[in-house]
């Protein structure tokens, strides 16, 4: 749902695509309901997109985009230059965005299945340059240098550095991060009439510019492959990574929710330094029965709705008491709480630093403050409605604590 408009500037033409459409899913828990929070509403975004083709006469593009939502904004401004398709195309991009950080400080919900607000935000700020390197048949890849700022607020917009329990939000302990990140994305694709084969893999150094800015090495794959077996089709994909050196909560691997474990809240599954997570879904055509044989639209509903059955499942590796957090709790209520484990914990541990350390892992940790498993699996069914107005979906997830989850999705929406 939409409207462009065509603006002619001298030469130039610019052109204003105003977009207000549905971001990805909603989720509705059976039962009860969501509550406000979880409504709907709070994921339609509306968008913004203004391009100008000729910017200095010399064939600059310049693009500006805007997504606005209930909860979150994104600003995007690319600039980009032409050069001979043999060399990279660079783009030179400023960023801002402001969300809710969900999927590590979010709190979990109704048996994991949904994740409520912790309070955390993050405003981010990235300038810097990506570099498209001229692909081959199969392989493409990206380079990019960005400078990025990370600042959390809570709901109210304010900065913080300490989250509801008084523990740190950042890896400096101050209400902010900084870093160069200098990214790598590597992506291979086959395909033919009958299977297809997708790769990619991203590496993220930041680089110690100055002393208190993060230093990392990140990596992240993800590897998908469909495959046509009669009229059904079965896709598979495997997510992973990991991260050593400095490390923000916020920068860990967020496991469940849509994308990633069906039947639970965003990050609900777990959230580490590391990753993996292996989806698979088959698809089938609805076949004729006796009821709809006789439906004038039969023939084109049958090619446009399709049945799937999808089992995805995920783990943190064991790696969610790794992610740090770069001071003791700092408020009173914090640690009165620490005080009451540790005295519960006495009977059972003989050795007063062991209770210490043990108690610190668990309550530092954001992942195992919450007490998220660390490892889940979802199954389920659902229907796929493809037309020209859009893609609707609707799943039906359990998760291994035999809570329900429905998810309605719109996407693709014809303008």
């Amino acid at each position: 749902m939409g409207a462009q408009k065509s603006i002619h500037a001298g030469k130039a033409k610019i052109d204003v695509n105003v977009d207000f459409t549905h971001k990805l899913c909603a989720s509705l828990m059976l039962p009860p309901l969501s509550n406000g929070s979880g409504s709907p509403l709070s994921l339609i975004i509306g968008s913004l997109c203004i391009k100008h083709p000729n910017l200095f006469g010399g064939s600059e593009k310049l693009d500006v985009s805007w997504d606005k939502g209930l909860y979150d904004s994104n600003v995007l401004l690319a600039y980009r230059r032409p050069r001979p398709e043999w060399l990279a195309q660079q783009s030179f991009v400023i960023q801002h965005s402001i969300s809710p950080e969900i999927g590590v400080h979010g709190i979990p919900m109704d048996n994991f299945s949904r994740s409520g607000s912790g309070g955390v935000n993050l405003s981010r700020l990235s300038v810097g340059m990506d570099l498209n390197e001229p692909s081959s048949s199969k392989w493409s890849s990206t380079t990019s240098i960005k400078f990025e700022h990370v600042r959390p607020v809570n709901d109210n917009g304010r900065p913080i550095s300490l989250d509801l329990d008084g523990f740190p939000v950042t890896c400096s302990g101050s209400p902010h991060d900084s870093m160069v990140v200098l990214k790598q994305e590597s992506r291979y694709a086959k395909a033919n009439d009958h299977s297809f084969f997708h790769f990619s893999l991203q590496i993220e150094q930041g680089i110690p510019v100055l002393s208190k800015w993060l230093i990392f090495n990140k990596f992240k794959f993800v590897a998908s492959k469909g495959v046509k077996l009669g009229p059904a089709f079965l896709l598979t994909r495997m997510t992973g990574g990991s991260t050593v050196g400095d490390m923000a909560p916020y920068q860990a691997f967020a496991i469940g929710g849509l994308g990633s474990v069906r039947g639970y809240g965003e990050g609900a599954v777990g959230s580490g330094r590391s990753c993996l997570v292996a989806n698979s879904e088959l698809t089938l055509p609805f076949k004729r029965s006796n009821w709809i044989y006789q439906a004038p639209y039969y023939s084109y509903l049958n090619k446009m709705v399709e049945g799937a059955v999808f089992l995805d499942c995920g783990t943190d590796l064991g790696s969610s008491h790794h992610v740090p957090v770069s001071q003791w709790p700092c408020n009173d209520d914090a640690v009165s709480e620490v005080k009451l484990y540790q005295a519960a914990q006495v009977n059972h541990c003989h050795v007063n630093t062991q209770i210490q350390e043990w108690m610190k892992n668990d309550m530092r940790n954001p992942a195992l403050r919450l007490g998220k498993p660390g490892s889940g699996v979802g199954l389920g069914y659902g229907l796929r409605f493809k037309s020209q107005f859009g893609h609707f979906v609707v799943d039906y997830a359990i998760n291994a604590f035999q809570q329900k989850t429905v998810y309605f999705g719109i996407s693709n929406l014809a303008s």
